[in-house]
């Protein structure tokens, strides 16, 4: 699906704002019809943004089930193009639309984008209603799974398998689109290098060609950082070269313009996105970009800030952008599920590498039982994650890959955080993933992170990916305090992943939590100081084993969870506080990360 972009054919205009918003905990807003009316009893909501935050009732900050959202718009009189489409960039986790009383669709999955051409609905010059029932509730056929129970006075409790806040709502922007009718549906571009030149091959996909005998002209222009243009061609497929192509990298994150223009009957519609020229490959334990062997430096992260929750905010990222470059990161995972498109588009602007992670967390029932009530703790089988959930878990990757294909800064597709990979039922479920998604792009690696107790002995489909991806708390969660015994526990599991498996390993968590403020002498949990030293000698084993090609911390800042016994408000592993600012450990890892002052400096 392509991104909203505003061309001489084309208009993408944000719907943001303050919404009207209702809470349905009654669940009388499907019977009573309320998209036919104004909301009654409602109240301001921003979009972007999660709800949980903005109220204060406890009992509405814990809602399960539906809440509604209403807007009225109004259409331009004067238009450029045809074709109406209303764009939604998120709705967690699923959603229900109505323009005016008319229902125009509805989407399931919480992270990534969908659309409905309104064209037939809407007026020039006339206003029309938007309404939206969005629908938080986790059971074990959604991505990520969960369940409800029912407390002893009657209330409906969320119980999900992740360790982070279940924010809901429309958490990123939502559009209205103006195409051509004929028009430029999708985009597919893939990067080569050959012989000291850049390969760009390119599919366009049109859609609303008038019949199989217009088929209409389809042309693309590929244009330098100066918009200088180095390479043209002619189809709806092709391959465009380019002699002396600057090379996208972390180091210098090149980007040409592709510009796309199809005219058909009498219409023309131009689209463009930029393009980074760049491989990415796996040789043996080597991960390389272009060629060169590359080493990850960095963070799982979250959308997560206070009072948005996990609402979007232009602001929020590129602080977190900055702190990344002053603190010598080169990479990130979007743990634990796709990031807003801005996100992405920034990391190839500034040259980040991504590891970009579908929403499946938490397919593990054996992981969260002492939390989590369930009936058999085996988590592939009928009634657990079963066919229905590989499903809808196939359809999040189709989206994933559809919407992120095209961004040079994404070098790997994760599939899942943390399953349960030691039972047998595990291997046919992801060698389904790992089939598909390398159908769907078979230029990136292919990989998941793996669960502490899944060891290289008792894990049953790591063969089946390109990269070792490794989440491990040996001092924090296993030998609690004892960063001796850690070490040697570490460094002996790193090389037998090794040893087992002949490719690339990325440690894609690892670290501890510390409460900013609290010293010990000498360092104990919970501490800064503690987190220091357990981060730094994590880092001195990595730099012993030759097969560990990235260190990603957890996390590069404090997050939202759920309530408990194990967690002070939230996730304390950060490397800066939940408002951005650093901690302790924040300095050993500019130190280790920032071998040259200008690297820090950033661009």
């Amino acid at each position: 699906m392509l991104a909203p972009r505003w061309t001489t054919s084309r208009t993408a205009r944000r719907l943001d704002g303050l919404w009207e918003f209702a809470f349905d905990p009654k669940e009388r807003g499907l019977i009573d019809h309320w998209w036919r009316s104004p909301l009654r009893e409602s109240r301001p909501m921003p979009v972007p943004a999660s709800y949980n935050d903005l109220v204060v009732a406890a009992e509405e900050r814990e809602h399960v089930g539906d809440v509604w959202y209403q807007t009225t718009v109004l259409l331009p009189d004067a238009s450029p193009a045809a074709r109406s489409v209303l764009r939604f960039d998120a709705a967690t986790h699923r959603a229900e639309v109505w323009v005016d009383d008319v229902r125009v669709g509805s989407h399931e999955g919480g992270y990534t984008p969908f659309e409905f051409d309104v064209t037939s609905l809407v007026r020039p010059g006339q206003p029309f209603r938007v309404t939206v029932r969005v629908n938080n509730t986790l059971t074990m056929q959604s991505i990520p799974p969960g369940v409800v129970d029912t407390a002893e006075d009657g209330r409906r409790r969320q119980r999900y398998f992740h360790d982070f806040y279940n924010y809901a709502g429309l958490a990123r922007s939502v559009w209205l689109l103006s195409t051509p009718t004929c028009h430029i549906a999708d985009v597919t571009v893939r990067t080569t290098i050959e012989m000291g030149r850049g390969l760009v091959d390119y599919a366009v996909e049109v859609a609303g060609d008038q019949g199989p005998g217009d088929r209409g002209t389809t042309t693309v222009v590929l244009r330098d950082a100066a918009g200088v243009i180095v390479a043209t061609g002619a189809g709806r497929t092709g391959s465009l070269a380019v002699a002396g192509a600057h090379l996208w990298s972390p180091d210098s994150p090149y980007l040409y313009t592709l510009e796309v223009r199809h005219e058909s009957a009498g219409e023309t519609d131009v689209y463009s996105l930029a393009v980074g020229i760049r491989t990415v490959e796996v040789e043996g334990s080597r991960l390389l970009l272009n060629g060169e062997p590359i080493k990850l430096r960095g963070f799982g992260m979250h959308e997560d800030a206070p009072w948005r929750g996990k609402g979007h905010d232009d602001a929020r990222m590129v602080r977190d952008f900055a702190l990344m470059r002053w603190i010598g990161a080169n990479s990130f995972r979007t743990s634990h599920y796709p990031y807003a498109d801005e996100v992405l588009d920034l990391a190839d602007r500034l040259g980040f590498l991504v590891i970009d992670e579908t929403a499946a967390v938490g397919l593990n029932l054996l992981l969260m039982s002492d939390r989590i009530a369930v009936d058999d703790t085996r988590t592939f089988r009928p009634g657990g994650i079963d066919d229905d959930t590989l499903a809808v878990h196939r359809t999040a990757i189709r989206e994933l890959v559809g919407r992120d294909k095209n961004h040079p800064s994404v070098i790997m597709w994760s599939v899942a955080n943390e399953p349960e990979t030691t039972e047998p039922a595990s291997r046919p479920y992801f060698a389904s993933l790992a089939s598909l998604t390398r159908d769907l792009d078979d230029t990136r690696p292919v990989a998941f992170a793996n669960v502490a107790f899944a060891t290289p002995d008792l894990d049953q489909v790591t063969d089946l990916f390109d990269v070792v991806l490794l989440n491990r708390y040996f001092g924090w969660y296993v030998d609690a305090g004892d960063l001796h015994v850690a070490e040697r526990r570490l460094e002996a599991e790193l090389r037998s992943w090794a040893a087992t498996h002949d490719k690339p390993i990325i440690i894609t968590e690892f670290g501890a939590d510390a409460v900013a403020g609290l010293h010990s002498l000498p360092a104990q949990m919970w501490s800064e100081e503690f987190q220091r030293e357990l981060v730094a000698t994590y880092l001195d084993v990595f730099a012993r084993v030759d097969a560990v090609v990235g260190e990603h911390v957890w996390n590069f800042a404090d997050f939202a969870t759920m309530q408990g016994t194990n967690r002070v408000v939230g996730n304390r592993k950060g490397v800066f506080t939940r408002e951005r600012e650093p901690k302790a450990v924040a300095y050993l890892l500019r130190e280790r990360w920032s071998t040259k002052d200008d690297e820090v400096a950033g661009h």
